[in-house]
């Protein structure tokens, strides 16, 4: 499966979504906690540096930059100084703030947090303290957020709603605009807020709450699959949703139709470093690919790939489309999908080298496989990011070495192949030589042993800049030799 998703992250191009919801301004105060203030019985923090990111939806429109995407904010903000900054922050990473309206009776929503480290080490968040307003929004700025939503609606392939519970996403400001876009046929995703009225989603495509938010949402406990199941069916058929993914943390993503299917979407275990913006990058991921019409099946695995790769972060980072490509990318590498066809193969090398990666090829017999071909593959390996091993079909095998080979058939040698560490990919070809894989996947680097007199291919690849090389052999081991000793010893019996 990793390597359609592969070919779906490749094809995500640039589409251009409207994020819709309340923007926050983070504020980081770091110091030593040093002493006890004499003044009164509290940590006396000695500042040393401040820190500002982005929060709330204006963290989700940063995340859907650091995946390629355009994207347009709509959302309120103060007159204050903060709102200045997060304006600032936003058009610094280019996203578009037509829709960022200001409203001169209520705060930027702004969560300033202090940051103690004893002797230097260890930080800890002391004190965190937050201004905003939880009223709900003019209704004056309600009408003039829907207009200019109209007028550029049909510029965005995906609508995402990220609602924090501050006041922007009313009711009537949601309903108009999951009217207009489901007149278009544009997908609209929601992150509910916590405690908010799940009514004001009404006929959005579909939403991602977690675990405690179905709960809450639904009034249904959710400890096994089937209860996610249950609950986000609920969900589908209460709201009118053609989707919903139910977010379960570490056990993955319950996605439910509102045809009745549903799936689990497990994750891989990860090193856990912080689950902030975990929530705002499931939501990016699943907003690119639903504005490029991906599954909602291959949304959650992806979602679960974008989420995982967040909290192996310390803090809110955005994760490049380079680094799930990357992600996805290993886990073939260890995986039983090393083998492919020639195609597919082109995909994967493909994406490889837009990581920058460095390919390099190999190929022959393999039939056998003993402690030479290990140490050769080995070395191969070590000379790139990425080794592909391309093996001789059996047929080809008998017409290179004779009607009593190969030993081992064609399938069982590859996957011997694939289950090597060093080894990345693996086909196998059934023309008398590699040329058409050259030609195709044009590596960096083609190698072959030391015994091998001539390196057939290597005019291809040094024709377009690549480079080839003979690596050494380890002395004492031959397929051939082994075959012989094994008939021997059979005639001797």
């Amino acid at each position: 499966m990793s390597y359609q998703l592969i070919d779906v992250v490749q094809k995500l191009g640039h589409p251009r979504l409207l994020v819709i919801g309340d923007v926050i301004l983070d504020k980081y105060v770091w110091g030593n906690a040093e002493r006890i203030s004499q003044e009164a019985p509290v940590i006396l923090l000695r500042e040393d540096r401040q820190e500002t990111r982005l929060g709330g939806a204006a963290n989700v429109a940063n995340m859907l930059r650091g995946l390629e995407a355009k994207v347009t904010m709509a959302g309120v903000v103060g007159t204050d100084d903060d709102g200045r900054l997060l304006r600032f922050e936003l058009d610094s990473i280019d996203v578009d703030c037509s829709l960022l309206f200001t409203d001169p009776d209520r705060p930027t929503s702004t969560k300033e947090r202090m940051i103690g480290r004893a002797q230097n080490r260890h930080p800890h968040q002391m004190l965190r303290v937050d201004r905003e307003s939880r009223e709900p929004i003019p209704a004056a700025i309600v009408t003039k957020m829907l207009d200019g939503i109209e007028l550029i609606i049909d510029r965005h392939q995906a609508i995402l709603i990220s609602d924090y519970a501050k006041g922007v996403c009313t009711a009537d400001l949601l309903t108009g605009v999951i009217d207009l876009a489901r007149a278009r046929d544009i997908p609209v995703i929601v992150d509910p807020g916590n405690g908010g009225d799940y009514a004001n989603y009404q006929r959005a495509t579909a939403i991602t709450p977690n675990r405690l938010e179905t709960q809450t949402a639904t009034k249904r406990e959710i400890k096994t699959t089937e209860d996610a199941f249950a609950a986000g069916h609920q969900l589908c058929k209460f709201l009118g949703l053609d989707y919903a993914f139910v977010t379960l943390d570490s056990d993955g993503i319950a996605m439910v139709m509102a045809n009745g299917t549903a799936e689990l979407l497990a994750t891989r275990k990860r090193q856990v470093y912080d689950i902030t913006g975990a929530g705002d990058m499931v939501l990016a991921m699943i907003g690119v690919g639903a504005a490029r019409g991906v599954s909602p099946s291959d949304l959650a695995r992806l979602a679960n790939i974008a989420g995982g790769l967040e909290v192996e972060q310390v803090g809110v980072v955005a994760i490049p489309r380079e680094a799930i490509l990357a992600d996805l990318l290993a886990d073939v590498s260890a995986s039983n999908e090393k083998l492919c066809e020639l195609d597919e193969l082109c995909h994967r090398v493909e994406a490889r080298r837009n990581l920058g990666q460095k390919i390099v090829f190999t190929n022959g017999c393999f039939d056998l496989l003993h402690p030479g071909h290990v140490q050769f593959l080995q070395d191969a390996a070590d000379c790139g990011d990425a080794l592909v091993v391309a093996i001789n079909s059996d047929a080809g095998v008998r017409r290179h070495k004779g009607p009593d080979r190969p030993v081992v058939d064609q399938q069982s040698r590859a996957l011997m192949l694939a289950a090597l560490q060093c080894v990345d990919h693996v086909l196998v070809f059934h023309e008398d030589t590699p040329l058409q894989i050259l030609e195709r996947i044009k590596p960096d680097l083609l190698v072959k042993g030391g015994t091998t007199p001539v390196i057939v291919g290597s005019e291809i690849v040094e024709a377009y800049g690549g480079e080839v090389q003979t690596l050494g052999m380890t002395p004492g081991f031959s397929t051939t030799t082994l075959v012989q000793n094994i008939q021997n010893g059979r005639d001797a019996a």
